[in-house]
């Protein structure tokens, strides 16, 4: 018959393990005789507020997964923001999980932008890039506003408002970054026949269309 293995326990591990109270022996006619006194003694003081401490956390932020629909070259259609229903073309996938795009500005007007992938519709054309890749300078902080205002009064932001508010231009470089993305890609939309007509053309539903019985 076959010995079952019994956890052992070692001697030591229960030596060093103390118990929380001790009992003690106090002499005197008034008191009970023995009394229970904690092994440790508690500390003398207090702080005066309590001290949060941070929540721990064991989560690890994973990029972004896009979906396979979506690669270089990809055309999108945008569903929301101030260019939507424009066709514009995937260049890569940022840090933060957001879409890289451009119309390309000289075809549509759409300059480079970030997209969040459940704005966006992906078709099944697409524009052969080959092994282009964007300069890697165009990032999320490349799209970081820059605030060139210093502090306003609250007087002088009041009287403010009225006052039709003067748009501020595009710095050069990025004109520039502009022109060079714009370049490889309308050279690529040449190679198509009709294909920057179809980017230059905006994306609407007919009465009795709806979006998940068409096919991109």
């Amino acid at each position: 018959m076959a010995r079952t293995s019994q956890p052992r326990f070692s001697r030591k591990a229960n030596a060093d393990a103390t118990p929380a109270h001790t009992e003690k022996q106090i002499g005197g006619a008034k008191n009970a005789g023995k009394r229970l006194v904690p092994s440790q003694k508690a500390p003398r003081y207090y702080p005066a507020e309590d001290v949060r401490r941070p929540k721990i956390t064991r989560k690890v932020a994973n990029p972004t997964k896009i979906r396979s629909s979506i690669t270089p070259g990809t055309v999108l259609i945008l569903l929301a923001g101030r260019f939507r229903g424009k066709r514009v073309v995937f260049l890569k996938q940022l840090d933060s999980g957001l879409l890289l795009v451009t119309g390309p500005f000289k075809i549509n007007g759409v300059p480079l932008r970030r997209v969040n992938q459940a704005y966006v519709i992906a078709t099944s054309t697409k524009v052969e890039l080959g092994d282009y890749k964007v300069n890697e300078k165009i990032n999320d902080t490349y799209f970081a506003k820059t605030s060139s205002k210093g502090k306003v009064s609250a007087e002088e932001e009041f009287f403010e408002d009225g006052k039709p508010k003067t748009k501020e231009a595009l710095p050069e470089a990025k004109t520039a970054d502009q022109k060079e993305v714009d370049k490889t890609i309308v050279a690529a939309l040449k190679k198509t026949e009709n294909l920057a007509k179809y980017l230059r053309s905006s994306f609407g539903l007919s009465k009795g269309q709806f979006p998940h019985q068409l096919k991109f």
